[in-house]
């Protein structure tokens, strides 16, 4: 993002202000409610504290405006029981599971206008491709963490994660409620299917990993491959490569067959009533700025190819055409059609 673009957002942003500010002077408060401020979602933790620090007060002195964040999760329940013409957001940030599903209530946009948002045009093919519903800022590799010190022999495949010699010592998601377990399951059925969708297949091969630890949530997983209680899991690759330079043993393997895309998507509510500033937050949030400083401190991967990280992420995370087009991204429509069905197979097989 060129800055003469970033400032010809803004402009245009608050030349439409004044514009409905001179036909709307009986009611300037109202005015300013609307326009002033933005209501987003968004994560916790160290994005949380990043967030709050430094960029999110950026966005707010440029182009003079509040941000309201919920990061009280799951948001798409809170959405549906919104207006629809004044909706709770009006930029929800989520994994691209939880956009798939709004979608089909038509609670956020199929696809963003590039036209508004110029910072699209930088980047990689798979933030704007046919599976993702507005657009991918980040991503995550999930791959495998494994014990340097417990394993005989370093991971190359997802297939070694059915080793017996991992027998119970391996670890996955509890699929109905994770989307790595989720995304994991196509990969099971990729490798030893016909294909992503080849579900008999997937769980023949998920009954084959028995015995293994499950966990609900990421973090839960970092405690046990940190621990060493597991050798060998599933994880995206941030949550081991952010322990880099801590005195551990673990370490994230990308499997030859390819990397599941844990995306961080950014859409917009139909019914709000700020989308010029909505589209402005997130070309802000596309631009190589803010890519760089938020990729740096919570070690996600830049969807803007023009970013150039520091040597110790531009060497581990997804910052090349080579790397990307290592991941496989999830059908998560056709995904979520098909979940309660899952769910009830999968909640089967590991119940015996």
């Amino acid at each position: 993002m060129t800055h003469s673009r970033f400032n010809a957002g803004r402009r245009r942003f608050l030349s439409s202000a004044a514009a409905a500010g001179a036909m709307t002077l009986g009611s300037p408060l109202v005015l300013r409610a609307q326009n002033s401020e933005l209501n987003i979602t968004g994560w916790g933790g160290k994005w949380g504290e990043v967030f709050e620090a430094t960029v999110g007060p950026m966005f707010e002195k440029e182009y003079n405006c509040k941000i309201v964040r919920d990061t009280s999760f799951p948001f798409v329940p809170k959405l549906q029981a919104s207006s629809r013409r004044n909706p709770i957001y009006d930029v929800v940030h989520s994994n691209q599971n939880a956009q798939a599903a709004a979608v089909v209530m038509g609670l956020v946009e199929e696809k963003l206008d590039p036209t508004n948002i110029p910072n699209m045009a930088e980047l990689y093919d798979y933030a704007t491709s046919d599976t993702i519903n507005g657009v991918c800022m980040f991503t995550s590799a999930i791959g495998m963490g494994y014990r340097k010190d417990l394993v005989k022999e370093v991971p190359t495949s997802w297939t070694d994660l059915w080793k017996e010699e991992y027998a119970d010592k391996r670890g996955a998601y509890v699929i109905p409620i994770n989307s790595l377990g989720q995304a994991f399951l196509t990969m099971a059925a990729s490798i030893y299917g016909s294909g992503a969708k080849d579900l008999d297949a997937a769980y023949e091969a998920l009954e084959k990993l028995k015995p293994i630890k499950l966990v609900d949530f990421t973090g839960a997983m970092e405690k046990m491959i940190l621990s060493g209680e597991v050798e060998l899991c599933v994880i995206h690759d941030s949550g081991v490569l952010r322990y880099y330079d801590t005195p551990n043993e673990a370490a994230f393997c990308a499997p030859k067959e390819g990397v599941l895309a844990l995306e961080q998507v950014l859409n917009i509510t139909p019914g709000t009533q700020k989308r010029e500033l909505a589209e402005a937050y997130i070309n802000f949030m596309l631009s190589p700025e803010i890519q760089k400083t938020m990729a740096e401190a919570v070690w996600y991967s830049p969807a803007n190819k023009n970013v150039v990280l520091s040597d110790v992420y531009q060497e581990r995370l997804l910052t090349t055409p080579e790397k990307v087009a290592q991941l496989k991204q999830v059908d998560w429509m056709w995904y979520n059609a098909n979940k309660d069905a899952i769910d009830m197979r999968v909640n089967r097989i590991f119940r015996a």
